[in-house]
């Protein structure tokens, strides 16, 4: 006999009002109805725009005007939830039911010890636990979501934690009082590749502990398969498709859902490896480049930490190619790109654009080599000002630079507008209103006017999903195309970096331990972590490198304390005792690519045989 939901929605309808209480309503959700099942999974999956994040909102009744419930319910014990006070209603929520959402950096506050914060919360659904007891139990909590340290961590304040770290936290805010439901909301869209792998099976793992139904939202269709039991895809509102994760994507029935499936990335099987520039002259030329940080020493009056950000960093980027910087949050890939950017000066080494060094310019010269080169960052709502129209920030760099003014100024910002998809209508308006596809393309648009010969993308699309990406890059290509721009990709977005980059560095505790070209990286990489990089990946298809062989737990070392001999031997399950005494530098074979492993060449174990739709091996390639 089947178990009684623990949820069940019938018919609910949500609609946005016109602004100003004008112009009617639209339908955001219509006649949603589903049900989930006593410590089960759902995965909710879903294109940006189709109403997931207001069904999560929804299921623990946070749905605010302008958006209203026009119809249905939400029972949860016996209750309709829409249908509860405030009073009652925040009764469930923390205790019963729990909510995790996609920016954790903002869930906390940040003048407070992130353990403080969660005691606070427990003794608040929990009354009669004492301040000790409460401690214990989220210091437990803490080591059972392996943050390294818990005890020490408890005291620590939300700047301190990593976004991993952070996403974890949140974990044990939601499950530390034994919620029968969780509800989370896109919580690994922000995340690294390895990070996202570990919060996935943490997850599921503490799901089962806690005895815990989970009602998993996401964009991406390979994390949700690897989580739920079944799945449920929404489309403009509606559900379109139900099925068990395995069935979905072998055998979709949906035209939706199989439209949906054929936009997931691929990084192996079918994937298409991008064309290698073969311009000669180089226009990115790093040399040498090291970044040390002096930071206090909390444990001690005076005393000071060294944080060596990044260490000795070198590759170049020639004329028309995009090349790819990847790796780990914590890496130093950011301070890499602040570099990069002539944001901040390096301790050492040289940054040479065009064969000119950046470093040492100051005034007038470093803002004529800036129009040469721009920064195109991760925040598309932060990285434009909410009180200035799209016209004017687009035009803003022109004047700073004096490029133009009056009548050709206005037909400058037209045209970029044009280039990069921005209706003309536009120009006045200002951003409110704009999804996160539209404000990038709004600051695509105010650095392509100033004519950049390269651009420097520091996770720039990792804000988006998978289609709007995919809109993106293929503009980013157009442009490539016509104006023969040069791209630096930073990104902890593989499928992204294999679908656009020729040549990848991948990074590790502030050093390259890899080079190579696209299909070398991710068809037969030279470097453990590049393959546990790999293994990490949440998709649809089959890897070739395998995630019991090579998934990673924990956080890299403290670039505070780097240990001794390879910086990567603490995680590295193929580590022996000369990985212990010997750093490994990074060596070059004779086709340009480079490994700093002392087992580069050939012993580390063959990659997994990829499977055909035939049942047949796919062979990997030379």
């Amino acid at each position: 006999m089947a178990a009684e939901p623990l949820v069940r929605v019938d018919n609910l309808s949500v609609t946005l009002a016109g602004r100003g209480g004008q112009g009617g309503t639209r339908p955001v959700l219509s006649d949603i109805s589903f049900d989930v099942a006593p410590r089960s999974v759902l995965g909710i999956i879903g294109e940006s725009g189709s109403g997931k994040t207001v069904l999560s909102n929804a299921l623990v009744n946070w749905v605010q005007a302008p958006l209203n419930i026009a119809s249905g319910h939400i029972f949860y014990g016996g209750r309709d939830l829409l249908a509860l006070p405030e009073t009652e209603m925040a009764k469930l929520r923390g205790r019963e039911i729990a909510y995790i959402g996609a920016n954790p950096t903002v869930a906390l506050d940040p003048t407070v010890p992130v353990g403080r914060q969660i005691v606070e919360k427990l003794m608040e659904v929990e009354p009669g636990i004492a301040r000790a007891a409460a401690r214990r139990r989220v210091i437990e909590t803490l080591d059972a979501v392996r943050i390294p340290s818990a005890g020490r961590r408890f005291d620590e304040y939300p700047f301190q934690f990593s976004g991993g770290m952070m996403q974890r936290a949140m974990i044990v805010d939601a499950l530390v009082s034994n919620p029968k439901l969780l509800v989370a909301d896109n919580i690994t869209q922000p995340l690294d590749v390895t990070v996202a792998a570990q919060i996935i099976r943490l997850l599921r793992d503490l799901q089962n502990d806690f005895e815990t139904a989970v009602v998993f939202i996401s964009s991406a269709l390979g994390v949700v398969s690897d989580i739920a039991d079944d799945v449920l895809v929404i489309n403009a509102g509606r559900i379109v498709e139900r099925q068990p994760a395995g069935a979905l994507t072998r055998a979709p029935e949906h035209a939706y859902t199989r439209a949906l499936i054929e936009k997931v990335p691929r990084l192996w099987t079918g994937a298409q490896t991008p064309a290698a520039s073969h311009a000669a002259d180089v226009v990115l030329e790093v040399r040498d480049v090291e970044r040390t940080y002096v930071v206090p020493d909390r444990t001690t009056l005076f005393g000071e930490n060294r944080v060596r950000a990044v260490r000795g960093v070198s590759f170049d980027v020639r004329r028309g190619e995009s090349f790819g910087l990847i790796g780990e949050s914590g890496c130093g890939k950011s301070t890499l790109s602040r570099l990069l950017s002539s944001i901040e000066p390096p301790d050492k080494g040289a940054i040479r654009v065009g064969g000119q060094d950046i470093a040492g310019l100051r005034g007038k010269p470093l803002l004529e080599m800036r129009r040469r080169f721009q920064l195109l960052l991760q925040d598309p709502y932060n990285a434009i000002a909410a009180h200035a129209s799209i016209g004017r920030t687009i035009e803003e760099p022109l004047r700073i630079h004096g490029l133009a003014s009056g009548a050709a100024l206005k037909a400058r910002v037209r045209d970029v507008m044009a280039e990069v998809g921005l209706p003309a209508d536009l120009y006045d308006s200002l951003p409110v209103g704009l999804s996160a596809g539209q404000r990038q393309r709004v600051n695509i648009a105010r650095a392509l006017a100033l004519e950049p010969s390269l651009m420097i993308l520091d996770e720039t699309l990792s804000a988006l999903d998978q289609v709007e990406q995919a809109r993106l890059l293929a503009l980013f290509e157009t442009l490539q195309q016509k104006h023969g721009i040069t791209y630096l990709y930073i990104s902890h977005d593989l499928a992204m970096v294999r679908r656009v980059c020729a040549r990848i560095g991948v990074m590790y505790l502030g050093r390259i331990v890899e080079l190579a070209d696209n299909a070398a990286i991710f068809e037969n990489p030279r470097h453990p972590y590049t393959r546990a990089l790999l293994s990490s990946v949440l998709t649809v298809e089959p890897k070739p490198f395998l995630p019991e062989t090579y998934l990673l737990e924990g956080e890299p070392p403290d670039p505070i304390h780097i240990p001794q001999g390879c910086s990567f031997r603490s995680r590295c399950p193929f580590a022996f005792d000369r990985c212990a005494r010997e750093d490994p530098a990074l060596v070059f074979d004779g086709a340009g690519a480079a490994a700093a492993c002392h087992l580069a060449d050939g012993q580390l174990p063959q990659a997994a045989p990829l499977i055909a739709a035939g049942g047949h091996p796919i062979p990997p390639a030379n």
